[in-house]
């Protein structure tokens, strides 16, 4: 019987694991790598003919963005169970989160100030919107950009015109702002900086709002305040106009006037002769508004949401989200002496 060199053996086996790894390891590159997806071609014909760019860079940004398993998952993840108003309220409104707005605040008086001046939108708003988002720039995302996009982009069909979209607004904004293309990190969805703009967003309402030749809403809290601020009045925001009333319902008001869409469907006198009235100095019968019902721990709480309400779901669609933005923002400005939307 002839015998084997164990050694010899072993070896050999070792070299066959290491042969096995490299191919595993470049089957795990092509997978990641973007620039030979079917979708890809026309992707960067676009970006050179419509946009000037060189098709070598396109083609290598494409090479470099990773595929994210983990960002297919979250967004494939079936719908959680409905969210109640009393639940959503917690995680926002919370005494940390209101402390970190105040320090916020006093670090950042002079630019938010500024921006109030300029834009016509409150400092309290601008302060909230920053800390529902991030947290006041500490959770800004840890996915990169470009990886989300080009993720959602090519491998999440349902979405993909839309994240493609996203991906061609991304390197145009690199390009505007001289960023690197692999360093941008933010959410799972290719939202960016302290407000968490996504790529459209950002071209259109990001500014350069400390003057020194790039709108840096990721790295640049001054930049971001002014940014937000902007994209309040850009969509509509009414200065010194009251944002919410609570109300007062007659014995036999019209249920079916609540929860009618976050658009402001009636005026305000159409929803005093359902039985609905505000309970607020400031709001007139001829502003729009829209009634809604939210289920709150101790039983349902009746709100109307005026103009400004609606501004604030612009940001982001949920009358909840509306809600605990604009709650917070009253705490934060009680704490720091400021006027709030009284």
């Amino acid at each position: 019987m002839k015998k084997y060199n164990n050694g010899l053996f072993a070896t050999f086996f070792s070299r066959l694991a290491a042969v096995a790894a490299v191919g595993l390891l470049a089957a795990q590159v092509s997978w990641a790598d973007y620039s030979g997806h079917a979708l890809s071609q026309g992707f960067v014909d676009k970006m050179v003919s419509k946009h000037g760019f060189d098709r070598a860079w396109v083609e290598g940004v494409l090479t470099q963005a990773e595929k994210k398993q983990s960002i297919l998952d979250a967004m494939s993840r079936p719908a959680e169970s409905v969210m109640t108003w009393g639940r959503y309220r917690k995680i926002f409104i919370q005494e940390s989160r209101i402390n970190q707005g105040v320090q916020f605040w006093d670090e950042y008086r002079e630019a938010l100030t500024r921006a109030e001046e300029t834009y016509k939108v409150p400092a309290w708003m601008i302060v909230a919107i920053i800390g529902v988002e991030t947290r006041y720039g500490s959770n800004k995302g840890s996915y990169r950009v470009v990886d989300a996009l080009a993720t959602l982009g090519f491998d999440f069909p349902r979405r993909s015109e839309f994240f493609l979209g996203q991906l061609e607004q991304y390197l145009l904004m690199v390009r505007e702002q001289h960023f690197d293309p692999y360093e941008l990190k933010g959410s799972y969805a290719g939202a960016m900086g302290y407000g968490q703009f996504i790529p459209s967003s950002y071209r259109a309402y990001a500014v350069d709002f400390d003057g020194d030749g790039q709108a840096d809403i990721v790295n640049n809290p001054v930049d971001a305040i002014g940014s937000v601020a902007n994209y309040f009045a850009k969509h509509g925001w009414k200065y010194g106009e009251p944002v919410v009333s609570s109300v007062v319902l007659s014995k036999n008001y019209n249920a079916d006037m609540f929860n009618t869409g976050l658009k402001p469907k009636f005026t305000v006198a159409e929803l005093a002769k359902g039985g609905i009235k505000a309970d607020h100095r400031k709001v007139k019968g001829a502003m729009k508004a829209t009634a809604m019902r939210l289920d709150a721990d101790e039983g349902d709480e009746f709100w109307m949401g005026l103009e400004n309400f609606y501004v604030i779901t612009r940001y982001n669609h949920s009358a909840m989200y509306a809600m605990a933005a604009y709650q917070l923002s009253q705490m934060i400005a009680a704490r720091v002496g400021a006027e709030t939307a009284k």
